[in-house]
């Protein structure tokens, strides 16, 4: 079991907040820190300082940490032409010394790109199922050679492959609670699937929806990690736990329930088992304020050594 730093920045957090973050992680054993890829806040509450670019940030973190893993959890295929994509993660690639991955999904805050004039249109499967085609197949096709792409979104004609990934093969993170479309697209492209913010009775429906159709297609479902996202409130005792629940506006008491994990060491160790039980690989812990580093602390030295490995 792999544990990650998951955090969403466009709701309050510098470029030093997030390097705090990894780095902290980094030190204390964690696997990988993530963020979310937006650019609007969302929700009541001071939208300061403002949003900062994933990618950008990526570049900065992979040259001011050393081993923890880093990526998207995740980019909109709404965002970024994927040829562009695939130029921008591969270096960061390079630059982080081959420990990126990305994570790659169809877009859904549709305010967020009225508000910066990106276009959202209604129907967005089909582009993520040629930028997946295509980011794999530049990040595929030899360095001598050249990839052409043509489908009914995207024309790519003799492409170079260039600059090359460290990694023989980025990771490719796919997610979503879709029932079809979502996958049959991890079982195709993804070396990843991941399923968030849901009770762990629709975690393992979404799992063996995804092993089914890796089947279908002659895939070894073994072969696809499959991971779980949820938002996180930890702390040693009672007091502290109102305290950090009551700095993102909320309660205990409207943070328990059966999709977090909250709460102190043994709470936190008894989710993560049954989460491991329903066949998770990997686990994303959201942390909700992003200048709480001392929950990043507690989590790493109290809580990270007890979790099943």
């Amino acid at each position: 079991m792999e544990y990650c730093l998951f955090t969403e920045p466009q709701q309050g957090a510098t470029y030093d907040d997030q390097l705090a973050f990894a780095q902290a992680g980094e030190r204390l054993g964690f696997d990988g820190f993530f963020r979310s890829d937006h650019y609007l806040h969302m929700g009541d509450g001071d939208p300061l300082p403002g949003p900062t670019d994933a990618w950008t940030t990526l570049a900065g973190l992979a040259r001011e940490t050393s081993r923890i893993r880093l990526g998207t959890l995740v980019s909109s295929v709404t965002y970024r032409q994927p040829g562009i994509l695939a130029i921008q993660v591969a270096q960061v690639d390079a630059m982080s010394g081959g420990r990126v991955e990305l994570g790659l999904g169809t877009g859904w805050f549709e305010r967020e790109h009225r508000a910066y004039g990106i276009p959202f249109p209604a129907k967005r499967f089909d582009l993520l199922e040629e930028q997946l085609a295509i980011v794999a197949g530049l990040w595929g096709t030899p360095a001598e050679e050249s990839f052409s792409f043509a489908g009914n979104h995207y024309e790519l004609t003799d492409a170079p492959p260039l600059p090359r990934p460290v990694q023989e093969r980025i990771p490719l993170i796919v997610g979503g609670a879709g029932p079809r479309r979502t996958p049959e697209l991890a079982a195709r492209f993804a070396t990843e699937f991941n399923i968030g913010f849901r009770p762990e009775h629709e975690i393992a429906e979404r799992f063996a929806g995804v092993r089914a159709a890796c089947e279908r297609i002659g895939r070894d479902p073994d072969t696809l990690k499959l991971s779980v996202a949820l938002p996180t409130l930890a702390a040693a005792s009672r007091p502290e736990l109102d305290r950090r629940a009551a700095s993102i506006d909320r309660t205990v008491d409207q943070l328990r329930g059966d999709t977090n994990i909250v709460g102190s060491r043994d709470e936190i160790v008894a989710k993560v088992e049954r989460i491991a039980a329903l066949g998770a690989d990997r686990l994303y812990l959201q942390l909700m304020d992003l200048q709480d580093v001392d929950q990043v602390e507690y989590l790493g030295q109290d809580v990270l050594p007890h979790l099943p490995r």
